[in-house]
């Protein structure tokens, strides 16, 4: 393969600039062997998106690495800067996760904060993301970041970027970040020069604080001390929840749990999965195994930086099955909402939030309630966004989402794995005290208000020409919609990146009150929902599948699961997505 100029040209700037002698060795290496690889290190810049940085680790413009993080940095010290003028010093707080690198470009963040004359607490180990969003309010701070790349494999790092309130930014303030990012061209630009006294070390002080808050949260202790020895199982797939799950499962009353041992060591290559994402089914493999040895009723793992949880109950048949994340937040909500109003607790001015993409299921569960629903864009950040809109006037109870992420109580602004687990085991133990399993009150849902069933498929593209296509394939969506899926009429279609909502039979259009997104849905006659939408932070293009049907009874539940699963699968090749 022949080295394009422009890439070329990249690379010598990055030679001949003020870069470690490593870095240097390494790039011309790439050069002599392996032309592929520099091309897509080079051929552009690592893109600081709303969500903060996310790549694969190694040298060049377009990797994670110190040089890519420092530049990010000084541009966001940069901006901070100028939203805060007149405070001094800025206060930044900062935490990672396992993965490889993590602790290494904190420690870059913080120094490159430092220099800036910012004061930085960093956390004295890895700590989890919800954690780090409860430190940023509890400390005063006007920023933080999380270094992780979430659950995305080995190779990947990142860092998400926070604001003062402790959640992800949202615009304008994502976007100027992103302005002041792109401003720094070079790494002379930035200030590495370390002032140590800035960085001040936390951690014990504020785990209690933030673990007093999550046992709280608690709706059933009684049950909870009737079925202390309800039998769970818990893996941090190799991350940050290893100390803090295990923790907060032991307050609440819990005392059999179990670690899998091999998973609780702190390792980025992550040895034991393919890839540490709770959505995925082999993630979880040994933990159910070691449920299946221990018969145990529960099982929980989290992902790296521990803000989304995957879990597995036991079933009508006694095995063990995995649940996806509308599942898991169907259970949730549920529970929560009928312990506050057993507990005389709902007021009329409360609510919950969830996303476009997830389940209805939990609009129908908060309707039953009198609660009121908020929906809004895909992502946790603006799950934060309702609730500080609301702050002050309406108290929030439970926000959540399909991929695995949900939030009790407001004092943590991004999902929380660590409440969450919680909260799971509690709902276990108070079905537990009524002689049923979570797999009972999941077919009690389904009774009480339909059938839901939902499925994912990503479809990934690398490099260049990938996220070309992905780019294509919305476009083509947009420029010709198709009239019928599976069969069924396409009779409302629902553009986010427009604002607009159209009935195909009439062309009638209405407005959809939501920031802009590049998100499609179509709504089928059926009552079929699917969702199209490019990835934020990988090379992906999501489709979201929603089913629904009538379940008479418990007896009918395989044989409806069955239906609704062949039904999805149909729209999958009705679309020609496999």
């Amino acid at each position: 393969m022949e080295i394009e100029k422009p890439v070329l040209e990249r690379a010598k700037i990055w030679l001949d600039g003020s870069f470690d002698d490593e870095t240097k060795i390494t790039i011309k290496k790439l050069m002599e062997t392996n032309p592929l690889e520099l091309f897509d290190s080079f051929y552009r810049d690592l893109e600081f998106g709303t969500g903060g940085l996310r790549g694969v680790m190694g040298v060049g413009t377009n990797r994670m690495n110190k040089y890519t993080v420092g530049m990010a940095t000084q541009g966001l010290a940069n901006y901070l800067i100028m939203m805060f003028p007149a405070l001094d010093p800025i206060k930044i707080a900062m935490s990672y996760d396992s993965r490889n690198n993590s602790k290494y470009f904190a420690r870059v963040v913080s120094e490159v904060f430092s220099a800036n004359g910012f004061k930085v607490f960093l956390f004295d180990d890895l700590r989890p993301t919800p954690e780090l969003s409860f430190a940023i309010r509890h400390l005063g701070c006007q920023s933080g970041v999380m270094v992780t790349a979430s659950h995305n494999p080995r190779e990947y790092n990142g860092y998400k970027a926070y604001w003062d309130d402790g959640a992800q930014m949202i615009a304008p303030h994502d976007e100027n970040v992103i302005k002041e990012v792109q401003k720094i061209t070079s790494i002379d630009d930035v200030k590495w020069n370390a002032v140590p006294e800035n960085i001040i070390s936390i951690g014990a002080e504020i785990d209690r604080m933030y673990l007093d808050l999550v046992s709280a949260l608690s709706l059933s202790p009684d049950c909870i001390r009737r079925q202390k020895n309800l039998k769970i199982v818990y893996t941090p797939l190799h991350g940050c929840g290893r100390e803090l799950v295990p923790e907060i499962l032991s307050r609440y009353g819990f005392e059999n749990i179990h670690m899998v041992r091999e998973q609780a060591v702190a390792d980025g290559n992550f040895p034991t999965v393919h890839s540490p994402n709770p959505e995925e089914h082999d993630a979880l493999d040994m933990a159910i195994k070691l449920a299946e040895e221990l018969h145990a009723d529960l099982v929980m793992a989290t992902d790296p930086d521990a803000d989304r949880v995957g879990i597995a109950v036991r079933n009508h048949k006694n095995e063990m099955i995995l649940l996806n994340g509308n599942q898991t937040a169907a259970l949730l909500f549920y529970y929560i909402l009928n312990r506050w109003k057993g507990l005389d607790k709902l007021t009329g001015n409360e609510f919950i939030v969830s996303t476009i993409v997830t389940t209805k299921l939990l609009s129908e569960i908060s309707s039953s309630f009198g609660i009121e629903y908020f929906e809004c864009l895909t992502g946790f950040k603006f799950i934060a966004d309702v609730i500080r809109q609301n702050e002050g006037h309406k108290k929030f109870i439970v926000g959540g989402e399909e991929s695995y992420g949900y939030l009790i109580g407001d004092f943590v602004r991004d999902k929380d794995a660590v409440s969450a687990c919680a909260m799971i085991a509690e709902t276990a133990a108070w079905m537990a005290d009524q002689g049923k399993s979570l797999f009972d009150l999941l077919v009690e849902i389904y009774q009480k208000y339909g059938f839901f069933k939902e499925s994912l498929i990503s479809v990934t593209r690398k490099g260049k020409t990938g996220a070309e296509e992905i780019q294509q394939m919305m476009v083509d969506y947009r420029r010709t919609p198709p009239d019928t899926i599976n069969d069924s009429k396409v009779i409302k279609i629902k553009d986010y990146l427009l604002g607009l909502e159209k009935e195909t039979a009439s062309g009638k259009t209405s407005s959809i009150d939501l920031p802009k997104s590049n998100v499609l849905q179509f709504i089928l006659e059926d009552g079929s929902i699917i969702s199209v939408r490019p990835s934020g932070t990988e090379p992906k293009i999501k489709f979201y599948f929603g089913v629904r049907e009538h379940l008479g009874s418990k007896d009918e539940f395989e044989v409806t699961e069955q239906r609704l699963d062949k039904k999805i699968t149909c729209i999958i090749a009705s679309m020609k997505l496999k």
